[in-house]
């Protein structure tokens, strides 16, 4: 059995090396809450706007602005994921 270096301990392994950041669990926590957050408040704000302002415009620009308000959340929700993911490659699942 080979012993790792005191200084590899607690250091993530990639396929590219020692990664450095916030380990996995954290960063899957805080995105879970940042993705909470984005949801709360983007279904706020899409409720608001379709209330208001949606309803004054005319039918084929209703549809755009609802088509938008209902899945406009997945662009930025991607780039959450996305960081949520980050350096969690175990070379066991590649």
């Amino acid at each position: 059995m080979s012993e790792t270096p005191a200084s590899k301990i607690g250091a993530r392994q990639t396929p590219a090396g020692p990664t450095k950041g916030l380990p996995p669990r954290l960063r899957k926590f805080i995105g879970t809450v940042a993705m909470l957050a984005l949801v709360i408040v983007w279904a706020l704000a899409a409720m608001a706007l379709a209330q208001g302002r949606v309803t004054t415009l005319p039918g084929y620009a209703q549809f755009f602005a609802y088509v938008f308000l209902g899945i406009g959340w997945v662009i930025p929700a991607a780039f959450i994921i996305r960081w949520m993911q980050k350096y969690d490659r175990r070379p066991e699942t590649l």
